[in-house]
Order: structure tokens, then sequence, then C-alpha cells
């Protein structure tokens, strides 16, 4: 009998409509500002000790996800041939 394996997530389901993204950019948005600040006075141990802050951040990892999943507007813009593909029979349509 196979188990379930999570790996690097929470082993609850995640449902992105239950995901407070307000406070998880104003999260990130905090970190970013305290690492900018840091920069400014050049203390370099403490940029590096928040940058593996932002890496191991679970708010900024979400959002990462999110940008690269939802917000890619960019997927339905034309290309060269001003042809648009969104599945796979579009796909299989195109002629060489």
């Amino acid at each position: 009998m196979a188990s379930a394996v999570v790996v690097n997530g929470p082993e609850d389901v995640l449902d992105s409509h239950a995901i407070d993204w307000r406070g998880c950019e104003d999260h990130v948005r905090r970190l970013r500002q305290k690492i900018f600040t840091a920069a400014q006075v050049q203390d370099h141990k403490r940029i590096r000790n928040l940058q593996k802050l932002m890496l191991r951040s679970r708010p900024n990892t979400l959002l990462a996800v999110r940008r690269v999943t939802e917000i890619n507007a960019g997927r339905l813009t034309a290309s060269v041939d001003g042809r648009i593909v969104l599945d796979g029979q579009d796909e299989a349509a195109l002629e060489p």
C-alpha cells in the first residue's frame, strides 16, 4: 500500500482562495524593506540573514508561485504568426 508523501510543503491541502494574499504581500514587502534598509547602511551580515529568511518564507513562496501561475498575462499574447494556443486541440490544429 502506497502512502502519500509531501515534499517541500505543508501536510494540509492548500486552497488558494483560503490564503490571505494581502497578508502575504505585506509580509514580503516588510522583508524587502528591511533588506533595502540594511543595504543602505551596508550591514552585510543582516542583509544575508534577511535574504535567507526571505528564501525560507512561506508567503514569499506562495507569491512566487502565484505570479508564475495566475498573473501570467503574457500567455494570452499572440506570437509572431498572430495565433494563440491555449489547449492541446489548438496546438494540434496548427499548420507547419
